[in-house]
């Protein structure tokens, strides 16, 4: 082995030994090995952001290696193409001496898409007695982030003359992370902001509702079994305010395309001052239980919504040592009414076994304190603490339930805002965008009639679309009339309005073809 290749492979083993990932759209693709004139090679594609405090520029690699030695393959032969999202960017051959290829992606207000290539010796180059090469693809909305596709042959490799009568073929898939703002007028909290980060692919349609507490938006994917193979997790997050009180729930749920996935791929991070993340990691058992639901998926579409079996409010102490869980009741609390607050205070260090601690608890709004009291909390998993009072007349909006001092500390506290005299909003109906997607399929006969029915009654049911109220009719009945199906096509192209496709739902409701 050559100065130049070993110093290589020391270079490369410190990269690819660290986490041996088989993925799609993750920030790391290594390919499982394939046989090349009896050695086992493989290729190993990755991403990292360039210099990112100046710029948003983002960089991914594409090396040919030996699978055993790490050590990479000399003069290949790529033929690359590659899109970003659905955007096509290039289809072209690059030589690499080494093997080893680096795209460094730029964002710019151009129209078309540039390729520059650069070679030269670089520290990286001058270490390992190699020419680097860097290819700059710079074209707009690049290096945003999003879901990078690379569908790359192999023609040549250990040498340029050394044509494959049979390319070697890999299709990877690099997501780089992408956060989208989002912000929101809440009827009871005021002006919020949520931030999705997305590590698969570029998002759309958010919205959320405040009555239901939901939260939907879409985003691309490939339902085939070719990349559900390949996709070994889909991770989303989302980033809350602590000042926002109706999503400090201590768990929530996640459909996609209206199937509920595992309460396992939920984890809350609440050791932020200022917000808490709450992460999604879509293991490739949930899109294989997703894949196998249902054809002619087009895409994610996601709900999240408060989990209904965990209903208290969750937070961590600023020292990060105790979690209290609250809950009230009633459930609306009312001006001139009594109030019993019921909390837990668990130790996190025992893995969140409820303790016996000194602890001040007091009620406020403003600057005014409502209620105080102190105590000693409970170790016992079947008694809770209570706090009961009255909340005092003309008391309306926000108030906060504070806990400080939690064991003599005054850096264990957190607090908890809460609403008094809620106001909801009543807009008759409410309908995700995505369900157009349903609509459409079903108009252009890619579903079939059973299957948009039981998605509607589905989404009925878990009130995730709401129907206005009206007399449904004690016979049942299974055919649909086509003006209905009419309208479902024309809804989902924007001819016609909601209201419109609402009436259609409303006379399968009377007719007893849909079920609420």
């Amino acid at each position: 082995m050559g100065k130049s290749h070993l110093v290589l492979a020391l270079f490369l083993s410190l990269i690819l030994s660290v986490n041996y990932s088989y993925g799609h759209g993750v920030g790391s693709e290594i390919f499982p090995p394939i046989d090349f004139n009896g050695k086992p090679i493989t290729l190993e594609v990755s991403s990292s952001a360039n210099n990112s405090d100046q710029n948003n520029d983002q960089q991914i690699s594409i090396s040919l290696i030996d699978f055993n030695s790490k050590v990479t393959l000399r003069d290949v032969t790529f033929l690359i193409r590659s899109e970003h999202g659905d955007t096509f960017l290039f289809e072209k051959e690059f030589h690499a001496d080494n093997g080893f290829l680096v795209f460094n992606f730029m964002s710019d207000d151009t129209d078309t898409i540039q390729i520059n290539e650069e070679n030269k010796n670089d520290l990286l180059g001058s270490l390992l007695g190699l020419e680097s090469r860097k290819i700059n693809v710079i074209g707009p909305k690049l290096g945003q982030g999003g879901l990078y596709k690379f569908d790359v042959k192999i023609l040549t490799a250990d040498g340029y003359s050394n044509k494959l009568e049979v390319p070697l073929v890999f299709n990877a898939g690099i997501s780089i992370a992408q956060t989208t703002s989002h912000g929101i007028n809440d009827p009871n909290f005021g002006t919020q902001n949520i931030d999705v980060i997305t590590y698969y692919d570029e998002i759309s349609d958010f919205r959320y509702d405040p009555n239901s507490k939901e939260i939907t938006f879409s985003m691309p994917f490939e339902w085939t079994q070719e990349n559900v193979n390949q996709t070994s997790v889909v991770h989303e997050e989302l980033v809350i305010s602590k000042t926002f009180g109706d999503l400090l729930v201590s768990g929530f749920s996640m459909y996609i395309n209206g199937i509920k996935l595992s309460d396992d791929i939920v984890t809350i991070d609440d050791f932020f001052s200022e917000g808490r993340v709450v992460h999604f990691i879509i293991n490739q058992k949930e899109l294989w239980n997703i894949f196998t639901k249902y054809e002619n998926q087009n895409g994610m579409n996601f709900l999240i919504k408060p989990n209904s079996e965990q209903t208290q409010l969750s937070s961590v102490t600023d020292n990060g040592q105790f979690r209290i869980l609250v809950s009230w009741e009633p459930e609306n609390l009312k001006s001139n009414g009594n109030a019993k607050i019921i909390f837990d205070v668990t130790d996190i260090f025992l893995k969140n076994r409820p303790v016996a601690v000194n602890y001040d608890f007091s009620v406020s709004q403003n600057e005014r304190i409502l209620h105080r009291q102190s105590g000693v909390s409970t170790d016992s998993k079947e008694s809770h603490n209570l706090a009961e009072f009255t909340i005092p007349p003309n008391t309306t909006g926000i108030i906060h339930l504070n806990f400080e001092n939690l064991d003599g500390n005054n850096l264990a506290k957190t607090s908890f805002p809460v609403v008094v005299d809620r106001h909801t909003i009543d807009d008759g109906f409410s309908i995700p965008s995505w369900i157009k997607n349903n609509a459409g399929w079903w108009a252009n006969n890619e579903i079939d009639d059973a299957t948009f029915i039981n998605g509607i009654e589905y989404l009925t049911t878990n009130k995730i679309l709401v129907i206005p109220p009206d007399k449904q009719s004690d016979t049942n009945s299974d055919k649909i009339p086509s003006w209905i199906k009419n309208n479902a096509g024309w809804w989902a192209n924007n001819e016609i309005d909601d209201a419109t496709f609402i009436r259609g739902l409303q006379y399968m409701v009377q007719n007893g073809i849909i079920h609420v």
